[in-house]
C-alpha cells in the first residue's frame, strides 16, 4: 500500500480572508460576555482598523495557510468599512499570486450608515462588473435596513450570483435572519442558520462554522435540520478543512452517537458545488487512506505536494512560487500595525 493518499482540492464554503491577522490581537477594553459583544468589542473594532495593505497580507496568508492545508479554493467574505473601494481586487490579486481561487463578496451593512451601505453595493458591482468571480455579500438582516437587504438581492440578480450572507447566527438575528431565508434562491448561501427556526424551508446553500459556533458560544446548528445541502466552511479560523471536518463529525457525533463521518464528509465534499474547478486539482497526503472513518479519527494528516490548474504549487509541504518566509513576515508587520489602530 502506497504511504500516500490523494484527494482534489478542498473548498472552505465560507471565510474572513481579513482575520488572519487576528491571532494575538490586544483585548477589547471590557470582555465581551455575549455574541453581540464579540461583534461590538472584537470584529467591527478590527474591520473598522483595516487598510488595503493589511487587507492584502492578511489575504496572501490566509491563502498560503490554507495552500499548505490542502485547500486550493475559498469563498470569502469581506468587510473592511474604512477601505471599501478595491478591497476585493485585493483580496482576488493577493490569492492569485498565491495560486489560490477564491469567490470574493463585500459584506454590505448599514452599521456605518446609509454611505456605507451604498459603498459596500458599490464595490461588489464594481467587482462583479469588472469580471471579478464572486457573490453580492451581505453582514445579516439585523444589521441592514429593508432598502440594502433589496438592494443587494437585485444586485445578485442582476449579475446572476448568489447572495452570500450570515444568517441567525445568534439570537439577535433569529427573526430577521429566518425572514431573509425564506427569501433565499438555490445560488445563496446562508451562513451559520444556529437559531433558524426547525423545519424553516429555504433555497440555497447553508455553510456550517462548528469550531466558530463554538468560540462564539451561539449554540449548535443542527444542520440535518434542514433539506438543504450544507458545506462546511471556518468563519475566518483559518482554512484547514480536515480539521473542520474532524470537529464537524464530533460535534455531530455528540448529539447523535450514530451518527456516520460520511455525512460530515458529505459537507465538505459539497464545497466542490460552489468551486466546481478544485476537483481536477491534486492533493497528496501523508495518510494512505483519505476516508470519512479513517479520517474522522486521525490527527495530524498533512499535504505533502499540491496542485493547482496543473501547476505543483506545494512540494514536499514547502510553497514553490511564492516565499512563505517573507509573506509571514510582511504579514507579521501588518498585524503589528493594525493592533497599533486598535
Amino acid at each position: 500500500m502506497s504511504d500516500h493518499g490523494v484527494t482534489p482540492g478542498l473548498v472552505c464554503g465560507h471565510h474572513h480572508l481579513y482575520s488572519s491577522l487576528a491571532r494575538g490581537m490586544p483585548a477589547p477594553p471590557t470582555s465581551p460576555t455575549k455574541f453581540i459583544e464579540i461583534l461590538q468589542r472584537v470584529w467591527w473594532r478590527l474591520d473598522r482598523a483595516l487598510d488595503l495593505e493589511m487587507i492584502e497580507w492578511s489575504a496572501k496568508l490566509g491563502a498560503l495557510e490554507a495552500l499548505e492545508s490542502g485547500c486550493t479554493a475559498i469563498v470569502d467574505h469581506h468587510e473592511s468599512p474604512n477601505a471599501i473601494e478595491g478591497s476585493l481586487s485585493v483580496i482576488a490579486d493577493a490569492c492569485a499570486e498565491i495560486g489560490v481561487r477564491v469567490v470574493c463578496a463585500y459584506g454590505i451593512t448599514d452599521r456605518h450608515g446609509s454611505d456605507g451601505a451604498k459603498a459596500g453595493i458599490e464595490e461588489n458591482r464594481r467587482f462583479l462588473s469588472e469580471g471579478g468571480r464572486g457573490m453580492v455579500g451581505l453582514h445579516a438582516a439585523f444589521t441592514c435596513e429593508p432598502r440594502t437587504i433589496d438592494a443587494a438581492i437585485s444586485l445578485a440578480e442582476e449579475h446572476n450570483v448568489g447572495l452570500h450572507v450570515h444568517v441567525a447566527e445568534g439570537a439577535v438575528d433569529a427573526g430577521g435572519g429566518a425572514d431573509l431565508a425564506r427569501r433565499s434562491k438555490p445560488n445563496w448561501l446562508l451562513v451559520h442558520g444556529v437559531h433558524l427556526p426547525d423545519g424553516i424551508e429555504f433555497d440555497g446553500m447553508m455553510a456550517h462554522n462548528p469550531r466558530s459556533n463554538m468560540n462564539n458560544s451561539v449554540g449548535y446548528a443542527h444542520p440535518l435540520r434542514f433539506d438543504s445541502p450544507v458545506v462546511l466552511g471556518t468563519d475566518g479560523i483559518g482554512a484547514n478543512m480536515l480539521d473542520e471536518f474532524r470537529l464537524a463529525f464530533a460535534k455531530l457525533r455528540e448529539h447523535d452517537v450514530e451518527a456516520s463521518p460520511e455525512v460530515p464528509w458529505e459537507w465538505l465534499t459539497n464545497g466542490w458545488q460552489l468551486v466546481p474547478e478544485a476537483q481536477d486539482d491534486v492533493v497528496t497526503w501523508s495518510y494512505p487512506t483519505m476516508t470519512p472513518w479513517h479520517l474522522g479519527y486521525s490527527t495530524g494528516v498533512r499535504p505533502i505536494d499540491v496542485i493547482v490548474g496543473g501547476k505543483k504549487l506545494l512540494e514536499d509541504g514547502q510553497a514553490t512560487s511564492v516565499d512563505s518566509d517573507e509573506i509571514r513576515a510582511k504579514a507579521a508587520e501588518q498585524a503589528a500595525r493594525l493592533f497599533a489602530a486598535l
